[in-house]
């Protein structure tokens, strides 16, 4: 298994425990009969780490098939390594800057997470094995 491989893995987790720790630290309001009740994230800041949860799902799948595609067509592999490496960098940053509300930085973070994935995407063609 590869660098990259092993940073899909941390990019689920990523935004698994994004939403993990708000549930036990709100349990007053949490109900885990419904778990997805939208009065839980009704305050601001459980929203923004919703949000942060919710685009790291949306992120998933194009990080995963860019470094399947990478790794299948030729890429190379420290490239692309270093790439994901980055991307996961990239997100960990974002979820901090979305949490904290920083809107203009969180968007640029996305921004840069995602030439990271269009990089890695392209990576067979500008960089071979």
């Amino acid at each position: 298994m590869t660098i990259a491989d092993w940073c899909m893995l941390a990019a689920v987790l990523l935004y698994l425990l994004t939403l993990a720790p708000i549930k036990p630290l709100g349990w007053r309001d949490f109900n885990n009969r419904a778990p997805r009740d939208p009065a839980f994230y009704a305050t601001p800041v459980r929203a923004r780490v919703l949000g942060a949860h919710n685009n790291g799902i949306e992120t998933f799948p194009f990080f995963a098939v860019a470094i399947l595609l990478a790794e299948f067509k030729g890429g190379s592999q420290p490239v692309v390594d270093g790439l994901a490496v980055g991307f996961i960098a990239a997100r960990l940053a974002f979820v901090g800057a979305y949490i904290g509300d920083w809107p203009t930085t969180r968007t640029l973070l996305w921004n840069l997470g995602f030439a990271l994935n269009v990089a890695i995407f392209v990576s067979p063609i500008v960089w071979r094995s």
